[in-house]
């Protein structure tokens, strides 16, 4: 017999899910019998004693980040007025409900989550059928808008931030200087400038080099390891980092944590939110005028396209990002040049035969 989820009968998912320490509904199917596992391809039982493992492993294969979206759009759906298992009807219905208030994008993205949902969970894919994929195209191509972008932090505006910090001589702005620092000259993710640990973290004579476990392109946890070397001019993240960690008296644990205002340095590691806050905040001191187009993802933009400027090879860029894909890479380089590698350049300043 289907089993219909609606609204009414969410709460016990959730609470079904703190139980078992799993994040409910979920894409992965979880929703198997008390004591056994049904294995939907060979049908066979699979002992009690494996269960908690095998729901390990469930868990596992799907990031935290994408398993915390996935849930908050069946949720979403359900707050809607949908149940589960849904119809392809339901699916449209959703769509039209949304289609002027909501970016194309995002729908887009629920509705993968809906169909993760199904598929997991032995269900047919209403979410894919050509009418409910034909429909929401034809919403992206009428209400379709820009994907905003943060801007890239140019190398001079952070030498601008580090030097003011510098002056600060506080806990708090050591700790900012040396997290900006990294996160730009290390090209990471907001996600693994928090996850850093000292661990991480070898010194060597020519800078430091950071072997991350994982990240966000890596999650077989086969490690990025990446070089910075030491700097010469304003900019040294290797000397920036190790002037706050003597400050806390970090010796193990995370790099990054918080510091409240009698100066008091926590255990736990910065909240990746943190870094956008720090970001902001450190960006206002020195009068940025354009501090709402800022994100922790401008520090990886602006080494990309500070790098490119200052002659950095394509190979080298990405590596140090840890951007999988040339086309990203690319973007970052074609937005850096924009003005001097520009057709209308070779027009606007052209020598006429004749002109004094």
């Amino acid at each position: 017999m289907l089993c219909c989820v609606t609204a009414s009968t969410e709460a016990n998912f959730v609470r079904q899910a703190m139980l078992e320490k799993m994040p409910a509904p979920d894409p992965t199917p979880d929703a198997v019998p008390t004591g056994k596992i049904i294995a939907r391809n060979a049908g066979t039982l699979v002992d009690l004693d494996l269960t908690a493992q095998h729901r390990a492993f469930l868990a596992a294969a799907t990031s935290d980040n994408t398993r915390r979206t996935y849930r908050s759009a069946v949720r979403h759906f359900l707050a809607w007025g949908g149940a589960l298992p849904a119809d392809e009807g339901s699916m449209i219905r959703y769509l039209l409900a949304y289609a002027s208030t909501l970016n194309p994008r995002t729908l887009a993205l629920r509705l993968t989550a809906l169909s993760q949902w199904h598929i997991h969970q032995g269900f047919v894919d209403p979410a894919s059928t050509p009418t409910v994929r034909k429909t929401l195209a034809g919403i992206a191509r009428t209400h379709g808008k820009p994907k905003k972008k943060a801007k890239a932090l140019p190398l001079e505006d952070l030498e601008r931030i580090v030097a003011h910090l510098t002056s600060l001589d506080t806990l708090k702005a050591r700790r900012d200087n040396a997290l900006l620092q990294i996160g730009y000259f290390g090209g990471y993710r907001r996600s693994e400038i928090v996850n850093l640990d000292v661990t991480h973290v070898a010194w060597e004579p020519d800078g430091i080099v950071i072997s991350l476990p994982r990240s966000k392109t890596d999650q077989q946890g086969e490690g990025i390891i990446k070089a910075i070397p030491y700097g010469e001019g304003l900019c040294c993240p290797a000397m920036a980092l190790r002037a706050w960690l003597d400050a806390a008296g970090i010796v193990s644990g995370p790099l990054f944590r918080p510091v409240s205002k009698w100066n008091e340095v926590g255990t736990d590691a910065l909240h990746a939110g943190s870094v956008n806050t720090i970001l902001e905040a450190c960006a206002k001191l020195i009068q940025l005028d354009y501090v709402p187009q800022l994100s922790s993802h401008s520090l990886r933009r602006g080494m990309a396209t500070s790098a490119h400027r200052a002659g950095a090879d394509f190979r080298d860029i990405k590596r140090q990002g840890g951007w999988r894909h040339d086309g990203t890479v690319q973007g970052y380089i074609d937005e850096a040049g924009r003005f001097e590698q520009n057709a209308a350049l070779a027009l606007l300043r052209r020598k006429s035969e004749g002109r004094t």
